[in-house]
């Protein structure tokens, strides 16, 4: 599993366009193992990238949960706290 996608079904505000289509490329990224594709392979990636996101946003509009949708900046912070723990505190910029 890629990492850097995120959890995107849930939230308030809505995960937008743009974060689907990032997650869409970075899955395409893991399953073709291809950062940038070569011009030969270049049409078959952005359409493998456009399905991927149409069809992630059809799924999360047609998810249905009772639970309440999770706050950004709260799940930003949560995460944040994980790394520090995880990778210990970034260090300090001041000369102080």
């Amino acid at each position: 599993m890629c990492r850097s996608i995120k959890t995107l079904y849930n939230f308030e505000p809505p995960a937008t366009e743009q974060e689907i289509r990032a997650a869409a490329l970075q899955f395409v990224r893991k399953l073709s193992g291809f950062s940038v594709p070569s011009r030969a392979n270049e049409q078959a990636f952005e359409r493998a990238v456009d399905e991927v996101a149409a069809t992630a946003t059809r799924l999360i509009d047609s998810l249905v949960t009772t639970a309440e949708p999770r706050d950004r900046v709260i799940e930003a912070e949560r995460a944040k706290a994980r790394s520090a723990l995880r990778f210990g505190a970034p260090a300090s910029t001041s000369d102080a």
